[in-house]
């Protein structure tokens, strides 16, 4: 049984990205004063979210359906496929507008330091739904990190010979840089600008 206190709930939201304890306290403070109109809706949101969320059987994008939105909209260019590290890196497209095709979200990048090797990431399957769907081009949009850049050249080996056309994000983009953290712009900058890689 959980013990619920005010001051408990404060350490639950200081766990949250960006939110230390000063911002949890006016967040609590606010959904306490709001306890109608915010506290309930907000928290029978979250758990209805939480018992309906998926993920992708595709994509591995989350939604409360598989096949998600995305890959279900036939307005989409079927024969685009953008490889991204993380579900931030693919709302960063979305948000923007600037891209219309489809996704594949990896979960990570590869990390030898860390320990996480081809299996740890959503690879199954890339090179089949790649070759089944006839994909045309597969836009490798991992970050300028030395593990994207690792991440980025082993599923351009891996999807060798598919007959794919494979480009990578270009300009835009600084060395080090996260996706996530891109205006749009510059996103969009990067899409239009990539290059496609030698193999």
């Amino acid at each position: 049984m959980i013990k619920i206190s005010i001051k408990g709930l404060i350490e639950v939201f200081s766990k949250l990205p960006n939110l230390g304890p000063s911002s949890s306290r006016r967040l609590v403070l606010h959904l306490l004063r709001n306890k109608e109109k915010t506290m309930i809706p907000l928290s029978q949101y979250i758990i209805a979210l939480a018992e309906q969320i998926v993920s992708c059987q595709f994509c591995g994008n989350f939604d409360v359906i598989s096949p998600c939105n995305i890959c279900q909209d036939k307005k989409r260019n079927q024969k685009s496929l953008c490889v991204v590290e993380d579900l931030g890196d693919l709302w960063a497209f979305e948000r923007g507008g600037i891209y219309s095709g489809l996704y594949h979200v990896l979960g990570g990048t590869l990390s030898a330091i860390d320990g996480v090797g081809p299996e740890s990431l959503n690879l199954d399957g890339l090179r089949d739904r790649i070759t089944l769907n006839g994909v045309e081009e597969v836009i490798i949009a991992t970050n300028a990190t030395l593990d994207g850049q690792v991440t980025a050249h082993y599923i351009t080996e891996l999807i060798k010979g598919s007959g794919a056309k494979v480009s990578r994000l270009a300009c835009g983009i600084p060395i080090g840089g996260e996706i996530d953290y891109l205006d749009e712009g510059t996103l969009k900058a990067a899409l239009v600008s990539r290059h496609e890689v030698e193999s």
